[in-house]
């Protein structure tokens, strides 16, 4: 057998050639666009259903949100096992499907269940499904840092979070941006609790007054001839006095505003995290893959946007790279080669 194939190899050399040039070619391209992972993804396939239900203890959050989306998560197709977690104000719904099973076919099921579900839990509990990414897919950091000392933490968050963060969104392959550290902004009323109390009002019914009067309601039309006007009332606050000029009391003739039982203030919303570079505070944004991605052509499209975007925002602002998984992956390669 051996002595028949060795006698066929000489007598077809140039064939023989020609196959070894193209498996020599396939192997070169196969080495060169194959994608390589500093940290290979092993985690099962797993769909996490979040669910916020503010002020609440765990107990009534494993009563009321975890043990009903557990069990009706148990008949999704595929699914080898629910697990549900119950913290202060937070619940967590990991639902496991077997390796072979499609990512996007198994959040598509589990949003399918999650829909029949949604009107038997809190009006307060909003469900959502987490992120098409693991842990493992954190593949980049970088940090916004101020230049010039003039900008305080709020303005650097506020830039993150409602224009670098958008543009990074759009890029293929990745899955999520987390913003970490900084201070988000919020407005904030600060009721005086013994003026409340003298009017026999509730802290509730202020949170109700100011809910119902933030917002544009439409009114209908007026036709006027061969013309139809579009109708609607501008009730949305635009800037921080329409807040306290609000009407949250009227008895007879006597009116009372929300700033004459409260203060509106600018505030900030309560941190629960802080980052640091050299010594100084900084804002920074984690990226994540999605699962199937290439490392090194996200990274390479990330940095890419953070060049375009450096320009935009200008010199007052330095983006400065934290964690690149893609460096270590190429510095990896290249000892190969050299070894």
């Amino acid at each position: 057998m051996i002595k028949a194939l060795i006698r066929w190899s000489i007598d077809n050399r140039i064939l023989v050639l020609l196959v070894t040039l193209l498996i020599s070619v396939g192997g070169i391209y196969a080495v060169r666009t194959m994608p390589v992972d500093a940290i290979p993804d092993l985690s099962d396939v797993q769909v996490i259903i979040r669910t916020s239900y503010a002020g609440q203890t765990p107990q009534t959050i494993e009563d009321q949100v975890t043990y009903p989306l557990s069990t009706a998560m148990l008949s999704v197709p595929g699914a080898t096992a629910v697990r549900g977690y119950s913290f202060f104000g937070d619940s967590y719904v990991y639902v496991i499907f077997s390796d072979k099973t499609d990512l996007y076919w198994a959040r598509s099921r589990v949003l399918e269940y999650l829909n029949q579900i949604s009107d038997q839990l809190p009006a307060a509990a909003k469900p959502k499904l987490g992120p098409d990414a693991t842990g493992v897919g954190w593949i980049y950091q970088y940090a916004l840092v101020d230049r010039t000392g003039k900008h305080d933490l709020a303005e650097l968050r506020s830039l993150q979070d409602w224009f670098i963060k958008y543009e990074l969104q759009t890029l293929e392959g990745v899955s999520e941006v987390a913003t970490v550290g900084g201070m988000v902004k919020q407005y904030q009323v600060v009721i005086d609790q013994h003026k409340l109390a003298q009017l026999n009002l509730t802290s509730q019914q202020i949170i109700n007054r100011i809910n119902a009067e933030n917002i544009n309601i439409s009114a209908g039309k007026l036709i006027d001839g061969n013309t139809q006007y579009l109708v609607r009332t501008l009730n949305q606050f635009t800037h921080i006095s329409q807040i306290g000029g609000l009407v949250v009391y009227r008895e007879n003739d006597k009116i009372i505003y929300l700033n004459d039982i409260a203060e509106v203030v600018d505030g900030y919303k309560e941190r629960t995290d802080i980052t640091r570079i050299n010594a100084g505070e900084a804002v920074e944004l984690a990226i994540y893959k999605e699962g199937d991605a290439n490392t090194v052509q996200v990274a390479k499209l990330v940095n890419d946007k953070l060049a375009a975007i450096q320009k935009t925002v200008g010199d007052n602002y330095q983006l400065t790279i934290v964690y690149d998984q893609s460096t270590f992956i190429s510095n990896a390669i290249s000892e190969v080669k050299f070894a």
